[in-house]
């Protein structure tokens, strides 16, 4: 497995939000994280890249979370190559206050890059399904561009750094219709060369894009399967109700 959580308790201070979570991701899919607010998608998603370091009063209460067989939580790894290997896109756009250009370079120059950055702004923003909309305009602002066109950018971000795996927060909540599809179209697209692990609320979306989903409530794991199976045959009535709308 690419990310894996075994009977991981996450918790803020003394309040357990994840409650021995268990989840595997596997390579060149896209596995989606659903279930009502609070129940604790986005602080299990922030743990595979520690992000959640940066959050007051975080702990690892139990469990273990890998990357590759790699302890991402062990005093001998450093949390800057697990975020190197395991990019993020948030909820909502944020691209640096400065170039589309300098967007994409400015991560992978202050980690050493040596290679072409004109050669690496065009081919990540090719991935990003961008190079098209900006390739004339590179030295504007990214700030400037349109909120979806600023997505892409900040995936384009992601991809510069080469990642092995893209972690998404709710990455269309702050998007419109058309846009919303572009950045599904695009998930589907980048999952033949990346692990894609994706929290959203958005439960079609989750049908639509994902190849497995992990249903939670309140902290724990419910069911995790096959994303058809979830969303057609589901194990557990607490999963089929929250599918048929019937609360959350």
């Amino acid at each position: 497995m690419v990310l894996s959580a075994k009977d991981v308790t996450l918790a803020y201070g003394e309040k357990r939000i994840v409650k021995n979570v268990s989840l595997d991701v596997g390579a060149a899919t896209v596995t989606a994280l659903i279930g009502p607010s609070g129940c604790g998608k986005s602080t299990l998603l922030r743990t595979f890249n520690r992000m959640n370091d940066f959050v007051p009063e975080f702990r690892l209460v139990s469990g273990q979370v890998t990357y590759r067989d790699l302890d991402v939580y062990s005093s001998k790894v450093d949390p800057v190559y697990i975020r190197r290997r395991v990019g993020m896109v948030f909820q909502k756009p944020n691209p640096f206050p400065s170039t589309i250009y300098k967007n994409i370079t400015w991560g992978p120059s202050i980690n050493g890059f040596a290679g072409d950055n004109d050669q690496l702004v065009e081919s990540s923003l090719r991935r990003a399904a961008l190079w098209d909309e900006v390739k004339d305009k590179l030295n504007s602002s990214g700030i400037a561009l349109s909120g979806g066109q600023q997505q892409r950018l900040c995936i384009a971000r992601a991809i510069a750094m080469d990642p092995d795996v893209i972690l998404m927060d709710e990455p269309c909540s702050a998007l419109d219709p058309a846009s919303t599809a572009r950045i599904e179209e695009l998930i589907k697209e980048l999952s033949e060369r990346y692990s894609i692990l994706i929290v959203t609320h958005n439960m079609q979306q989750a049908a639509r894009i994902s190849d497995h989903t992990a249903f939670m409530f309140q902290g724990e794991m419910v069911e995790y399967a096959a994303t058809k199976q979830i969303f057609n045959t589901p194990k557990q009535k607490l999963t089929e109700d929250y599918i048929m709308g019937r609360f959350g």
